[in-house]
């Protein structure tokens, strides 16, 4: 079974936040060119998770939003026909319309849904997308929210037919993704997989949420 975390790291973790137990710090000793911004990046990805649940009150404004995909906007494209576009819902009117047509392990009760939801769409006149495209895209506003406090989880789960009619999508557009945004109400600790190879995300006693991953000597191939 596994174990459960000490004490002293859960309560030293707020809602939203993630920790890493058992994966390596880079190692301060061999050359690098900022370690400042490598220590960045690192505790952007660490406490970057698939949050589901969420102070549905703590609202996220415009700006911010148009800021997320400000940042999309400027991500790499294969052959730079920048196809993904966006429509974005920060509006407690608007989110209600979206809620309804996302799956999302069993769906967060109201008071703990999404505050913010970004809708990636493939614009079909602009020729094919690959996946790659909207995957950095998606990651770049998870990464970007995360830096404010902020979290989410990307959703493909969707009632692809529902969300068009709610929103009025236009028949040139193909729905790709779905990011929830929001702050976040859980708590997170990555651990290392263990001798069973099991990587299914569990609960402790504390609904604190575990996710086993992968050594790195387990990914990387001679």
């Amino acid at each position: 079974m596994p174990g459960t975390p000490s004490q002293d790291v859960v309560q030293s973790m707020g809602p939203g936040a993630a920790v890493c137990r058992d994966l390596k710090e880079p190692d301060s000793s061999r050359p690098q060119f900022n370690p400042v911004e490598v220590s960045m990046i690192r505790d952007l990805v660490v406490k970057n998770r698939s949050y589901r649940r969420f102070y549905q009150d703590v609202a996220v404004d415009p700006a911010t939003m148009r800021e997320f995909v400000d940042l999309a906007r400027l991500c790499p494209s294969a052959a730079n026909r920048q196809a993904p576009k966006y429509m974005v819902s920060c509006d407690p009117s608007r989110n209600a319309l979206i809620y309804p047509n996302i799956r999302m392990d069993g769906n967060p009760p109201e008071g703990e849904s999404p505050s913010a939801y970004v809708v990636i769409l493939e614009d079909k006149r602009l020729g094919l997308i690959l996946a790659c495209d909207y995957g950095i895209a998606a990651q770049t506003i998870h990464l970007a929210a995360v830096e404010k406090g902020l979290g989410g989880c990307m959703i493909g789960n969707i009632d692809r037919n529902g969300l068009r009619e709610a929103l009025g999508i236009a028949s040139h557009f193909e729905i790709l993704l779905i990011l929830a945004l929001g702050k976040p109400m859980e708590t997170m600790v990555i651990e290392t997989v263990g001798e069973d190879g099991a990587t299914q995300q569990w609960w402790d006693d504390e609904r604190v949420r575990h996710v086993p991953k992968r050594s790195l000597d387990d990914l990387i191939v001679d």
